[in-house]
Formats: C-alpha cells, structure tokens, sequence
C-alpha cells in the first residue's frame, strides 16, 4: 500500500513464527494478530495444477481471462476483476469507512465472470488453501467474498491477539472508544490472546466481546497487570473458560488464585509470574481436580510442591511441562512420580538439579510417556538414555537439547527404540560420526535434530541417507553441513 507521504511501498504482512498480522478493517476488526494452534502446522498452498479443476472448463482456455496462481491474493482479486493502484499490493489493501467495498453487480467483465468470481461453492473450496493473513485481506474485496471467508469453518485453531492499543479508537474530542468486536464474534473465535492489558481492559472485553460470557473457551494474559480482583471478575463473568494462560503478569497473587481458580479449567499454563510459588501450586491441585495438562515455569517451586497434588489429578493429567523450576531435584521427581502416574507428557526443561537418578525414577514410573523433554539439563548422562531406553516402550518424542555430557555411546542405548520418531539432540557437542552410525537403524524416525554439533563431519552425515522415511532433518550450525551435501539429501531423502 502506496504511503503518500513519503511514496514508500509497505511490504506485505507475512506470516513469522506463526503469527500473522490482520490489516485494520473498518468493521471493527482492529490491528490484531492471529496465531495457529499449532505452530509446527505449515500453510499448505494449492499449487497452479489444481487451478482447472475449479475454474469453469469453458473459461479455462480464455486468453483474456486471468487465471490466477493460488498462492497470490493479488492475482485472485484480479480474477474478481478488482483492479488495484499501480505499485500497491493486495496485502496492504485498506478500506475506509466512507468507502464502499464493490457488489457482485459493479465487477468490471462478463457476465460469466462476475458469476463465477462470487460463485459460493467455487470460493467455498478455494478459500482453504490461503493462510491466516491472505484470508483477511481477500475478505475486503467484496461483501460475497467476506460473507464466504466469515465463515467460522475458515478460522477453526486460529487464535486473534490483541494489544492494548489496539483495543480502543481515539475520538476526535480525544476520548477512547472500545473497538467493536463484531467481526471476531461472526467467525466465531472462542479463544483470545490479551497483551499487556489491565483490569478495566478486561472488564470492556467482557461487556464488548458478544460470545465472552460463554462463548470463549481459551483466554491467554500475556504482559499484562492484571489483580487479584481482574484475575476474579474475569473468571466468574467468563463461563465458557476451560483453557487459562498467565505469563509475565506479575500483579496477582496467591490469593488470587485461591479466589479465582474454578474446577471447569482443565489446562492451566503459569509463566514468568513472579508471586507463584509452592503455594500457587497448592491452589492448583485442591481446586482443579478435572485438569488434564499444565505447564509451569517458576523459579521458586520447590520440591514440595509436587507432593500437593490429589489421587484425582493423578488420574486426570497427562500433561505436565515444569520449565525452568530450578529448585526442583530428584526429592521432587519422586512426589511427581507418584502423584501422577498416568502422564503421557513431561517435560523437565531447565531443571539443572535433575540427575540421572531422577530420570530412572521416571523411566521406571512413567511407562505411559510418549513424550520427554530433558533439554538444558546438564547432569543427565548416558546413564539416563540406558534407562529411557530399558522402560519407555511408548515413547515417540525425545528432547536432549543441550545435554552436553551425552556421547555416541548414549546413542547406541537410544538404538534400540523402535517407536521414537522424534529425537532433538541440539548442541550436545560429545556427539560424533560414530554415534550417528547407531542411529540408522531407527526405521522409525520422522525428526532428526543435530544442530550445533560441532563433530559432525560431512562423511558422517551422509550416511543419513540410510534413513529413508525421515520427514524433517535440522543441521543449523553444523560445520559438516556444506551446500554439497545438502544437495546429495535432496537427490536420497525423498520425503525429507
């Protein structure tokens, strides 16, 4: 979009690490954010050939008519017969209040084409090979498009973020006024991610949002200084809440989570918030008894901590990721352990004072594990991986990041796992040429991570060809990964 202040062309919003920028709408949609529920899910993009099987057959040999390439926007407003300012990109189309967004009727060409440019079942399928971002900006085209895209099919595990900018317009007397909501209520999100927002913000969601009292199923609070009485007023006017994220709100308290925690939430994820300690988790585990995953970073957690939680939870979680609890040791392995037996996901992420010790108390009590996350933990040795191997039968996913006193030998244990399909060994710098011989016969790897293995040579990565059914091979920082070799990959790894 051409600024004429300056003649610049803004380059068009792309999505990055999975969040996607949605361009201000007149309709009260904002400057927000989207992101994917899942970040590893990639933006699948209908390639050209897929083109005649939409397109009308008559039109398909039509010189005049452009046919567009699916992963452009632009292109596929011009098939709508939309035309655009020399220069400006589709991405930064913007459309004010004043103006009026082309019917069906006003579409320059044919009559065929204007038909099939707004025809309901041809854009029904069209619309789901464009991302996030692209979906936003073709809803401003026309009214038949929007009523498409609006559809809440086209936005199922997308997750709008809002900024507390964003939330309010200035009047020209100077006042601010609650955006409307209206456009996120039509496509139906039940989740929300509210950045760096307060009380009062809260509140005006609550009043301003139209599926908020029931409707919303996630909520997510990052930056934000929200109080005891917010936390409280949030979750008893919000019903519908059974997912619940804090990170980095440093203003509540303890107390506010015994006031506030109510037995409907089910995942509960606690980061960077400076009052949570052994107490919090103690709230935790006497007022959700129904809670199936939660994910916990607080450096003054302790060991007790992890005795507080009930026979139910034990019987509910199956989902706990204690993320840089530095105090917690082997003492606390053994009360999660028996707490909570039926955990099918771990992770002990930057716990430094876990040792091998705790790992066996793991492998030996946890057979149900499908995924293990030991990364940043610097006393875990091959010791540890001899366990995991012995007695984590169901294990898929293995996360070593940064262990740096696994060697090739650790991996010859690993070997013998015929279920692991993922396996993260970045920055473990004792691994070398050796150790990756014991990997190819681990028909069942999809993920292969070595990045910042620094001993790795080109000779010894090459016999990674062997593994002909890896999906995903990462060698960032790798001094063996030269151009050459990834070019003899590409020509033997078909499906990576």
């Amino acid at each position: 979009m051409s600024n004429p202040r300056n003649g610049d062309t803004k380059p068009p919003c792309l999505p990055r690490n999975g969040l996607v920028k949605i361009p201000t709408q007149p309709n009260g949609l904002g400057s927000a954010s989207i992101t994917k529920g899942t970040p590893a899910v990639k933006n699948r993009l209908c390639q050209p050939s897929s083109v005649p099987a939409i397109l009308n057959p008559a039109l398909a040999h039509r010189s005049d008519l452009p046919i567009p390439s699916l992963a452009s926007p632009l292109s596929l407003a011009a098939l709508a017969g939309v035309s655009s300012p020399p220069g400006a990109s589709l991405v930064g189309l913007n459309t004010s209040e004043g103006s009026e967004q082309p019917s069906p009727e006003r579409l320059p060409g044919s009559p065929s084409e204007r038909q099939l440019a707004v025809d309901e079942k041809i854009l029904n399928r069209l619309f789901w090979y464009f991302s996030a971002c692209e979906k936003c900006v073709l809803a401003q085209v026309c009214k038949a498009w929007r009523r498409v895209l609006y559809q809440p099919k086209f936005w199922v595990g997308l997750t709008p973020v809002l900024h507390t900018k964003e939330l309010y317009n200035v009047l020209p007397g100077g006042e601010k006024e609650f955006v409307s909501l209206q456009g996120f209520a039509v496509r139906g999100f039940d989740g929300f991610c509210l950045v760096g927002v307060s009380d009062l913000d809260i509140c005006e969601f609550i009043d301003n949002y139209p599926l908020s009292k029931k409707g919303v199923k996630s909520m997510s609070l990052k930056r934000s200084t929200i109080t005891d009485a917010g936390l409280e007023v949030m979750l008893e006017q919000m019903q519908g809440v059974v997912r619940l994220e804090l990170s980095g709100c440093n203003d509540f308290t303890e107390a506010g989570l015994w006031s506030s925690l109510n037995a409907r939430i089910t995942a509960l994820s606690v980061s960077d918030c400076i009052n949570v300690a052994d107490d919090a988790i103690a709230a935790i585990s006497q007022l959700l008894p129904n809670l199936t995953e939660l994910n916990l970073q607080a450096y003054h957690v302790t060991d007790t901590a992890l005795a507080y939680f009930t026979a139910k939870q034990g019987y509910t979680t199956h989902t706990l990721r204690l993320n840089s609890c530095w105090e917690i040791t082997n003492h606390g392995v053994v009360n999660m352990v028996h707490s909570l037996p039926n955990l099918s996901v771990l992770s002990l992420s930057g716990c430094s004072k876990v040792t091998d010790d705790g790992v066996e108390l793991v492998a030996e009590n946890l057979r149900k594990l499908r995924s293990l996350d030991l990364s940043w933990c610097p006393r875990i040795t091959d010791m540890a991986l001899e366990y995991i191997a012995c007695d984590l039968h169901k294990l898929e996913e293995l996360v070593l990041d940064r262990c740096v006193r696994i060697t090739d030998t650790g991996l010859s244990y690993l070997s013998t796992m015929s279920s692991l399909r993922s396996l993260y060994l970045r920055w473990c710098c004792q691994v070398q040429d050796f150790g990756l011989k014991h990997l190819l016969s681990m028909g069942s790897l999809r993920l292969l991570s070595l990045a910042g293995c620094p001993l790795l040579t080109t000779t010894g990565l090459s016999g990674l060809v062997q593994l002909q059914e890896l999906e995903e091979l990462e060698l960032t920082n790798c001094p063996g990964a030269t151009p050459e070799l990834f070019k003899y990959f590409s020509q033997h790894l078909p499906c990576c």
